[in-house]
């Protein structure tokens, strides 16, 4: 690079800087980066910039898209086959979680709830597609979720993203928290309890399943416990107290034939099944009958998934189905749990390794 210098003690003018400046950038375009990176770094912050254009740092609020600029605009998600980084491999499940919002619930008695849900939604995705628009999935749903009930809103916001993302299989689960007002056992009060319940839509090889998942918390007093509690009683006029614990029951089950299966059908069938379901609002009469109702219903934790399965394979609306019984002692630092399962739609080789630890009830 060869620029004329001029005398230390002669201030430049500023057509002179801009000569040189000019000059500087001419050499910077030409220049490799061995030779760029010789210059100085100040220097080089008052070059460079000037390559590119002056961006606007402020959003501009009355900016319109219209359909060019749209088409306009890049799209890696549906991008081509070369995009795909990994292995060229089908993806059985591909979608959002936990995407919230209000649908409305028909109950048993004819009226309607609005409860908060939560959406899981996925699709399957073949070998040689990039990706998926997530967004249709929220989309389809806002487009069914003020005019449909439950199941419905499933059926609908299935159809139209199998359809937008051109997918084979695909899923939806809404989660919910499903109230229902129970009466105390002698004082006459009432309280809400709140079911932990899951709808699922599976749509796989076209074959369409309706599952409904709940959560029904029960204390059980073990049987063992309470003989030998007795025995300590009568042969020794010792006081002792069985030992009894909060516990957890998971049934999944599909929805058979075209007779609905309300919430509160399968609430009525797990408290049939085991009354000792936890209380809500209780005085001293109230806490009295639960003692007497967990004496008259010892329960070890086989017995809890049995006693479930005999209800539900005696309802014609329900198809293949599994029973998840979790009993958190109160006597060992451990749980003991069973799992019972009916049909092919839950036999499974594996476990998650985390869902006995997600039946832990937190209130």
């Amino acid at each position: 690079m060869n620029i004329h210098t001029r005398n230390v003690n002669t201030q430049p003018d500023q057509n002179a800087v801009e000569e040189a400046l000019d000059i500087l950038r001419n050499w910077v375009g030409h220049a490799d980066e061995t030779e760029i990176a010789s210059l100085d770094a100040d220097l080089l912050a008052q070059i460079l910039p000037q390559q590119y254009p002056e961006f606007s740092a402020s959003y501009n609020s009355d900016f319109t898209v219209n359909e060019a600029y749209r088409d306009s605009m890049p799209d890696l998600q549906n991008g081509p086959t070369a995009l795909i980084r990994g292995a060229k491999q089908q993806i059985q499940h591909v979608g959002i979680s936990n995407f919230r919002l209000p649908i409305c619930y028909q109950t048993r008695n004819g009226s309607d709830q609005t409860l908060q849900t939560s959406v899981t939604g996925t699709v399957s995705l073949d070998a040689d597609k990039k990706g998926i628009n997530m967004s249709r999935i929220m989309r389809s749903f806002y487009r069914h979720a003020e005019k449909s009930f439950s199941f419905d809103v499933m059926e609908h916001a299935l159809d139209d993203y199998k359809s937008d993302l051109e997918s084979f299989d695909a899923r939806i689960q809404m989660r919910l928290s499903y109230p229902m007002k129970m009466d105390s056992l002698r004082s006459g009060l009432q309280g809400y309890q709140y079911y932990d319940i899951a709808l699922e839509l599976v749509d796989q090889g076209g074959v369409r399943n309706k599952i409904l998942h709940l959560d029904y918390v029960y204390s059980s007093t073990c049987p063992c416990s309470l003989e030998l509690s007795e025995h300590a009683r009568k042969e020794r006029n010792q006081l002792a107290t069985p030992h009894s614990q909060r516990s957890v029951a998971r049934l999944s089950v599909v929805l058979s034939g075209e007779d609905c299966l309300w919430f509160e059908d399968i609430i009525d069938l797990c408290r049939k099944a085991v009354p000792t379901e936890t209380q809500v609002m209780v005085k001293r009469e109230d806490e009295q009958a639960f003692a007497e109702l967990n004496a008259a219903n010892p329960i070890f934790v086989e017995d809890a998934a049995r006693l479930f399965c005999a209800g539900l394979k005696a309802d014609g609306r329900i198809g293949d189905f599994r029973v998840i019984a979790s009993h958190q002692e109160s006597l060992h630092s451990h749980d003991a749990v069973s799992i019972l399962t009916e049909g092919s739609t839950f036999a499974q080789t594996s476990l998650d390794p985390k869902m006995l630890a997600s039946l832990i009830h937190s209130g």
